[in-house]
């Protein structure tokens, strides 16, 4: 049951090659990505790709750099400190 999970989708933000923008989220999309949001001009995009998928991700060329999504919570402004 544990290798399911780990297989389920996990939140990527890729760093790409800008001047191929295009053609590198496109051949990401081939690649399994699901793509959330797309910042052309930083040559960064988001998205969500099953984990086990994320080393063909990372082998896309014009890809640079993968790194996974990182929620950070923060305490209500009333709460005490801890």
């Amino acid at each position: 049951m544990g290798q399911t999970a780990r297989s389920g989708p996990v939140g990527v933000i890729l760093s790409v090659d800008p001047d191929r923008f295009a053609q590198v989220v496109e051949a990401a999309r081939r690649a399994g990505l699901t793509v959330t949001g797309e910042q052309p001009i930083l040559g960064s995009l988001s998205g969500t790709i099953a984990e086990d998928r994320i080393p063909v991700l990372e082998a896309v060329d014009g890809v640079e750099s993968v790194d996974r999504e990182r929620i950070v919570r923060l305490p209500p402004p009333d709460a005490p400190l801890q």
